[in-house]
């Protein structure tokens, strides 16, 4: 283990396990799902962190500006889905989105995604640096952002509305942030959309991240990623 991964998996004070730069994706992949499992059970859950160059520079500034982990945790609200309703009109009115039902679309088969993949280098199926799959102390899964407070850049949310928004599809959808990298922030769904409808969770994606829909999809319309979210236990999210 290289002593620069140590330390950084260090400031975590939790149990966590390297995967280095160059293993099988797959390992890492079943890994997340045993700790997962395991961690229902015994309290806690994991995450995964890619550490590339932008995520030590993420981290460092996060000490920096001595974010209070419990004071998010304690503020997060139960305005998840007020956040994302703002968004998604906001985005509406910005775009000049009109034709709610052209902007929908009519598709029937969308990108079916069962297996992380923000950690895949793109030379080939391994592991783009090394990564740590950390095994947090926290009770509920949404705090898993009050340890990782990614966003409040570009139209990234802010911590403060990510951890929100994470508890509401949580307890609508039993979705968890699950891998982590500098500019993608992945979901474990093992109940996938939990008998929810698959149009307004899509909608609701689209709030979060409009580049899962304008830059992640061939038609760019709600009903392809809807088609492709029914049947996926992995939710991804990029933002440029």
């Amino acid at each position: 283990m290289k002593e620069s991964t140590r330390q950084i998996a260090e400031r975590f004070q939790c149990k966590y396990t390297v995967f280095e730069k160059g293993t099988d994706p797959a390992l890492l992949n079943q890994a997340y799902r045993t700790a997962f499992h395991a961690g229902k059970k015994s309290g806690g859950f994991p995450a995964i962190l890619l550490l590339e160059e932008n995520v030590i520079d993420w981290l460092d500034y996060v000490s920096q500006e001595n974010l209070n982990r419990d004071a998010l945790i304690a503020d997060c609200g139960n305005n998840g889905k007020e956040i994302l309703k703002e968004r998604f009109e906001g985005y509406m009115e910005d775009f000049e989105i009109d034709d709610m039902d052209d902007f929908i679309g009519k598709e029937t088969e969308g990108e079916i995604v069962n297996h992380f993949i923000s950690y895949i280098s793109f030379q080939g199926n391994e592991l783009a640096e090394d990564t740590l799959l950390l095994e947090l102390p926290v009770k509920n899964p949404w705090e898993i952002i009050a340890y990782l407070p990614m966003g409040g850049w570009n139209d990234c949310p802010a911590p403060e509305d990510m951890i929100s928004i994470c508890k509401y599809w949580y307890e609508k959808y039993q979705a968890v942030p699950a891998a982590f990298t500098s500019d993608v922030l992945e979901f474990y769904a093992p109940a996938r959309l939990n008998g929810e409808d698959s149009l307004e969770a899509a909608k609701e994606h689209y709030a979060f991240c409009t580049d899962r829909i304008d830059q992640g999809t061939r038609t760019c319309k709600v009903s392809e990623l809807a088609a492709g979210l029914e049947e996926s236990n992995v939710w991804y999210f990029w933002w440029d």
